[in-house]
């Protein structure tokens, strides 16, 4: 079953202006359930837009977004968050710092459901929540009425990732949620990263610029510049491929980009 159908996706930003980018140019991309699928790309290539495109950050100039068989390119963000689980860059994005761990859980545990001013956690839901978090050994199973703002940048990614799949979403989002991290807590996060999304059987789209994640995770590699899909790495090919060769790719692309520059100029 395809779980994520995008097609011809495009989005301009600041159309006419000085400032004008083409963020995504005709973008067609299509996964199929249970698949975990790298984005890599330069600064610039469109990974995030791509990502805030499926989680409904924007409304694409045109193209469409389909999630499970159902087009939600029209939806709204808060509709979508029903299907989604997402996990940010920033530690300190998707949570709210000023409430505790259990009352953070307890909202992510009403996620698409309509909005109110109750977190209240019942009994079972706290032992659940006290025993998943002790699965982190991270001794923070004892802290659940702390407040998430107090806790380090590792452990506040860790329960995020938590959060955004705890109602197993169909489809998880994941936005270089380890980049803003020191090397001891990325490989945990990343460790944990890989237990739930087998645990669960999810279906992933992770942003990352690290070649090595990319190589290590998954079972495809899609590589984006300028908007557009340069390669598609999938089954043997993607086994195959190490971080050296990811960047000897990258090295094709700017190569390819200078030639045509330069062959733009003798034209002038």
């Amino acid at each position: 079953m395809t779980m994520l159908e995008i097609q011809a996706i495009r989005k301009t930003f600041f159309p006419g202006s000085v400032n004008e980018v083409r963020a995504l140019q005709g973008i067609d991309l299509s996964v199929v359930e249970g698949s975990w699928v790298m984005l890599l790309g330069m600064n610039g290539s469109g990974k995030s837009t791509l990502l805030n495109a499926v989680a409904g950050s924007f409304y694409p100039d045109s193209g469409t977004v389909g999630i499970g068989g159902r087009n939600i390119t029209s939806w709204p963000e808060h509709r979508r968050a029903k299907l989604l689980g997402r996990v940010f860059q920033n530690p300190f994005s998707g949570t709210a710092p000023n409430l505790s761990i259990a009352e953070n859980f307890s909202l992510a545990a009403r996620r698409g459901m309509p909005r109110g001013f109750s977190w209240a956690m019942s009994g079972n839901l706290r032992k659940e929540l006290r025993d998943r978090v002790a699965a982190l050994k991270m001794g923070l199973e004892d802290r659940l009425d702390n407040a998430i703002g107090s806790l380090s940048g590792g452990q506040r990614q860790a329960l995020t990732l938590l959060m955004a799949t705890w109602l197993r979403p169909q489809l998880l989002l994941l936005d270089e949620h380890t980049a803003a991290l020191d090397p001891k807590s990325a490989d945990q996060v990343i460790r944990l990263t890989r237990e739930v999304v087998q645990a669960e059987r999810l279906t992933v789209l992770m942003v990352t610029h690290s070649m090595q994640q990319a190589t290590s995770l998954g079972d495809r590699i899609v590589m984006l510049n300028k908007g557009q899909v340069a390669h598609d790495f999938t089954g043997l090919e993607k086994s195959r491929l190490r971080a050296e060769d990811l960047v000897d790719r990258f090295e094709e692309i700017r190569r390819r980009e200078l030639l045509d520059e330069s062959a733009a100029r003798m034209l002038k």
